[in-house]
């Protein structure tokens, strides 16, 4: 879950820019740098590749908006959110190796911008937290997230920040607590399920024939619900192979499972070739609406389960490849 509550924001909010024919300015001093080029975007209206100059900066100006709007700036690896509007001319100095820890702003714009990366590493702590009342009562949990409201509130209330940026922000907070109560009942639905026989599926195979879950009996099964268009799955793969590279040999089969639309059959089926996919790679048969899809109550992905050797659930919301809990789990399961 880690930066989703940053990424969550970015995604609220960067329908507010407005263009406007005035222009921001932005030097980026990196140290330890992952790339010799930054991006700057906001949605798809905006992107702009910056290459490194001789000073070792990456420096910038473009159009800015009328009342301000929030951009997303990555350096290879990461990215941090800025709001920028016309006439800002800021500085920003950081480190990779702490990255979010070491962002500082300087010049018109600062006291925004300074909130933002404040704000985010707020975000990142919180998200930590917020794993462990998972197994809490929900009034607990929901308690949780109406005092993390309460302190965003406060942390931009009277504060003297651009009177867009609070306008923008405000909104956010609601829908970020609804959409958390919505992430905790989808767990505390997946939880129910864990222990009971798994429903079953019986799908296309990539390399030809079907696959019904039932033909891996005996052995753990770690699924993973994708989609070609999906853009933290594809995020998942390379983690994904490593984790199927470390169990080489162990008693586990990896299962992905695309439900893609039938008008990106031919797309799935190229992307499992060209980007080499291991384990056992499927086509569900009817997208979304798959019996098997619906039984689990995924309505979002990536989406990973784990079902043991006797066909029983062990997780319905199991840890992504890319976090360590899951090398925990199966060290634990696989010994």
């Amino acid at each position: 879950m880690k930066k989703t509550l940053v990424l969550f924001l970015f995604a609220v909010v960067s329908g507010f820019a407005q263009n406007a024919a005035n222009s921001v300015s932005l030097t980026v001093k990196i140290a330890n740098r992952n790339s010799d080029t930054i991006t700057i975007s906001s949605g798809r209206a905006f992107k702009q590749v910056v290459p490194i100059n001789n000073k070792g900066e990456f420096q910038t100006s473009f159009e800015g908006t009328k009342d301000g709007g929030m951009f997303r700036l990555n350096d290879g690896k990461e990215g941090t959110t800025m709001f920028l509007k016309n006439g800002y001319n800021l500085t920003m100095t950081l480190d990779t190796k702490d990255f979010d820890e070491s962002i500082v702003y300087k010049g018109i714009g600062e006291k925004e911008n300074n909130y933002l990366a404040k704000k985010a590493l707020f975000d990142e702590k919180f998200e930590m937290e917020l794993e462990a009342l998972f197994d809490a009562e929900e009034s607990v949990y929901k308690a949780a997230l109406a005092k993390k409201k309460a302190n965003d509130i406060a942390m931009i209330d009277g504060k003297g920040l651009d009177e867009k940026l609070v306008g923008m922000l405000k909104p956010s907070f609601e829908q970020e607590e609804m959409f958390l109560i919505q992430y905790y009942q989808q767990k505390a639905a997946a939880k129910k399920m864990e222990g009971i026989v798994s429903p079953s599926f019986d799908y296309e195979n990539h390399k030809g024939g079907k696959t019904k879950l039932e033909d891996l009996r005996g052995k753990y099964v770690y699924i993973d619900v994708w989609a070609t268009w999906c853009g933290p799955c594809i995020a998942e793969i390379p983690h994904l192979k490593k984790v199927e590279e470390k169990y080489h040999g162990k008693n586990i089969e990896f299962v992905s499972i695309s439900v893609d639309v039938e008008k990106d059959y031919e797309k799935w089926k190229k992307m499992v070739t060209d980007k080499q996919l291991g384990g056992v790679q499927l086509y569900a048969d009817k997208n979304w609406n798959s019996d098997f899809v619906k039984e689990f109550g995924i309505n979002a992905i990536p989406r990973f389960l784990l079902i043991g050797p006797d066909g029983k659930v062990i997780k319905a919301d199991a840890a992504r490849p890319s976090s360590a809990l899951l090398i925990e789990l199966l060290d634990g399961l696989l010994k």
